[in-house]
């Protein structure tokens, strides 16, 4: 008998991560169990508390019940560095940054894989529902998970080629329910918990709150932006350029100024507010519901208009600057004056898939959809597909 391959899990507390080191034991791994402590500060949590202490009394219970090592370490420090900072920085500009999509780049596949190696790792295993297929060449493809519901590649879309080389991800080829019934066959704690929701190991936040940690709250206008104003785009200007493929023109989002609507309300600070947003606005008395088309950091404004269709909301392009540029597959990547290719692509986690072309300039990367999309929003990440496979991504830069 060789000796058996040695997989540090990323024991969240979760039901995901429990079955993904239950199935590993069963593939014959040795497995240990490796829980991340990444934030401290209860500041603008809704629940008051820390939740990373239930999330280690359940990671700590499952790993007796599957009879595996459990180890603890404090990663707060590189999380609040590369996560947090970076997250409030992206809002200060005005742009809405995704912390979930960092913590995977810069934590659990960098910082906590180090910690893995430390602990003599082959291999690194998360509860993503997503799957890895490496190659003989040494190529290593990031797939969708088989869960369309629960698909979470998207979160993974920034690693790299040697990330994924020591990456397994056990339940990607598994549905949820699939999921919670191995984990009450097993009898782990975890079987019948919640789902955690909001920011990557800060958990739910009241994120006003939250950001006024380091971003002061400040009165502003809110302008309304009729659906009918002048500097709209018609129909058959859209067509137009869409038929010549100016990238540049359809990527650049409209400008507004405080003439071109009329004041319906104050904020408190611009930088709270993000693209699409409808709730928080404290705004009413209008026949349909209002929702942000941009925001100005440097004025203090908050523009709005009336309906999920208003054509403030809707572009047909997006741009990423070039060093923002990443690929997945390396060997994929397009170069400048390539063909434009065609991909799937999504703007934000559990979009449908939205059919596009992707151009390679000397200014960066340029999308363009078949159809207008809603709520393009700077900070966000583009990720393009092709079938099931991630092949790259990009920072949202307009």
């Amino acid at each position: 008998m060789g000796k058996k391959e040695r997989v540090v899990v990323g024991l969240s507390g979760g039901v995901d991560s429990s079955v993904a080191a239950q199935r590993l034991i069963e593939q014959g791994y040795e497995v240990i169990g490796l829980f991340m402590v990444n934030w401290h500060d209860t500041v603008g949590t809704l629940s008051g508390e820390c939740p990373w202490e239930d999330d280690r009394l359940f990671a700590e219970l499952v790993a007796k019940r599957l009879d595996i090592p459990f180890r603890m370490v404090d990663l707060s420090e590189q999380y609040r560095q590369r996560v947090v900072d970076y997250m409030f920085a992206e809002y200060e500009k005005g742009r809405t940054p995704n912390p979930d999509v960092l913590c995977n780049r810069e934590i659990k596949f960098d910082v906590f894989l180090k910690e893995a190696l430390k602990l003599g790792a082959d291999w690194v295993a998360t509860g993503h529902y997503c799957r890895v297929e490496h190659l003989p060449d040494g190529t290593h493809r990031l797939l969708a998970g088989t869960d369309p519901n629960k698909d979470q590649s998207y979160f993974l879309c920034q690693l790299s080629q040697e990330q994924l080389s020591r990456a397994l991800f056990p339940v990607g080829d598994m549905l949820k329910p699939e999921v919670r019934e191995v984990a009450a066959e097993h009898h782990l704690a975890t079987a019948k918990r919640k789902d955690s929701q909001g920011i990557c190991f800060v958990g739910k936040v009241d994120l006003p709150v939250f950001l006024q940690q380091k971003l002061a709250a400040k009165k502003g206008r809110i302008v309304e932006i009729a659906a009918s104003w002048e500097g709209y785009r018609t129909a058959e200007q859209e067509e137009q350029l869409v038929g010549q493929e100016d990238v540049v023109a359809l990527s650049t989002p409209y400008a507004y100024t405080p003439q071109d609507g009329r004041k319906v309300g104050t904020h408190s600070g611009a930088h709270f507010y993000t693209i699409g947003q409808r709730h928080g606005l404290g705004v009413g008395g209008t026949a349909l519901p209002l929702f942000v088309i941009a925001s100005d950091v440097e004025r203090n404004i908050v523009y709005v208009g009336q309906g999920h269709t208003h054509p403030g909301l809707l572009r047909s392009a997006l741009h990423i600057r070039p060093e923002e540029m990443h690929w997945v597959r390396e060997d994929r990547r397009m170069q400048v004056g390539d063909e434009p290719q065609r991909f799937m692509v999504r703007i934000r986690y559990r979009q449908p898939l939205q059919s596009a072309r992707l151009y390679v300039t000397d200014e960066g990367g340029y999308i363009l959809f078949d159809e207008p999309q809603r709520g393009i929003t700077a900070g966000q990440f583009a990720a393009w597909y092709d079938g099931d496979e991630l092949i790259g991504s990009g920072v949202i830069d307009k």
